[in-house]
C-alpha cells in the first residue's frame, strides 16, 4: 500500500533562508508527515490548517483532490535552524479513491506511547501496535510506528503474515545476524513474509527505527506527478479537475 517514502533534510537553514513548499495539487492517496525538526504551516483548499512542530504528525487524505501548501512559519524563517522529516504516501483503495479530502494533525504530546521497558519506547503514529491504537483514522489498514532505543537492545514485533513489513533507520544501526548484515542511517529493510514476527537488534548507544506494515491492495496503479489513480483515464480526469478548479484553491 506504500507508494512513496521521502526523508527530507536535515538541512540547516540560515535565518531568512527557509521557504517550504508552495501550493500544489494531489489526489488518490493519503500522506503522513512526521516532522523531525523545524516548523511548518499547513493549509489546504478544504479548510485544513495547522502549525506542525518538531515531533508532530499530520495525516492528509487527498481523495477526490485538493490543493495544499507546506510553508515554514515566520518564526522558523526568521530564526533558521534544522529542517527534516519523513513523508510517506499510502495508496487509497479503489472504492475510496474519490472520498472527500480530509486533514488530521496530531501534536507530539498526543501521540500514543508504549514504554516496552526501561530501554524501548514505541510511538504509535498510525494503526495499532501491541493493543495500543493511534488516534489517526485511515482508509487503508496500515501501521506506522517509531521504535526508539536508549541503548543497545532487542525487541520482537508481531506482524500479520499477510502484511508487507519494512523498517527505516532514522538514527542508529540495526544488526541482522541471520543475514550477516548491518543496516545504518538512511537505509530501508524489507522483510519477507515467511513469518508473523520481525526481530530488531539495535547495536547503537541510541536508535530510532520507523516500522511500516500494511496489506497490499492488489489493485492497478496509475500515477502522474502528484496524482494517483487506478487508470490512465482517471489521471487525465484528475488533471482536468485541477485545471478547472474542482480541487479548490488557496
Amino acid at each position: 500500500p506504500f507508494l512513496l517514502f521521502d526523508h527530507f533534510g536535515p538541512i540547516n537553514y540560515e535565518p531568512g533562508g527557509a521557504t517550504g513548499v508552495p501550493a500544489h495539487p494531489h489526489c488518490g492517496f493519503e500522506a503522513i508527515t512526521y516532522l523531525l525538526g523545524g516548523e511548518v504551516e499547513h493549509k489546504d483548499s478544504w479548510g485544513g490548517k495547522a502549525t506542525i512542530r518538531t515531533g508532530d504528525v499530520q495525516w492528509m487524505t487527498t481523495g477526490s483532490g485538493l490543493v495544499h501548501s507546506e510553508l515554514v512559519t515566520d518564526k522558523f524563517k526568521q530564526s533558521g535552524g534544522i529542517m527534516q522529516g519523513l513523508q510517506i504516501w499510502v495508496n487509497l483503495p479503489k472504492k475510496n479513491k474519490r472520498v472527500k479530502p480530509g486533514y488530521q494533525h496530531i501534536l507530539k504530546e498526543n501521540i500514543p506511547i508504549i514504554d516496552a521497558n526501561d530501554n524501548i519506547r514505541i510511538k504509535v503514529l498510525v494503526g495499532k501496535v501491541k493493543e495500543t491504537q493511534s488516534i489517526i483514522q485511515t482508509y487503508s489498514p496500515v501501521s506506522i510506528f517509531d521504535i526508539q532505543f536508549k541503548k543497545e537492545g532487542k525487541t520482537k514485533l508481531d506482524i500479520p503474515i499477510e502484511e508487507i513489513a519494512m523498517v527505516y533507520v532514522i538514527k542508529g544501526e540495526l544488526q541482522f545476524a541471520e543475514a550477516n548484515q548491518i543496516a545504518t542511517k538512511g537505509q530501508m529493510i524489507f522483510f519477507d513474509q515467511s513469518g508473523a514476527e520481525i526481530n530488531l537488534t539495535s547495536i547503537s548507544s541510541s536508535g530510532s527505527y520507523l516500522v511500516l506494515a500494511g496489506k497490499s491492495l492488489n489493485e492497478p496503479i496509475a500515477r502522474h506527478g502528484p496524482f494517483v489513480a487506478n487508470t490512465e483515464g482517471e489521471i487525465k480526469q484528475a488533471m482536468l479537475d485541477y485545471q478547472s478548479g474542482k480541487m479548490g484553491q488557496l
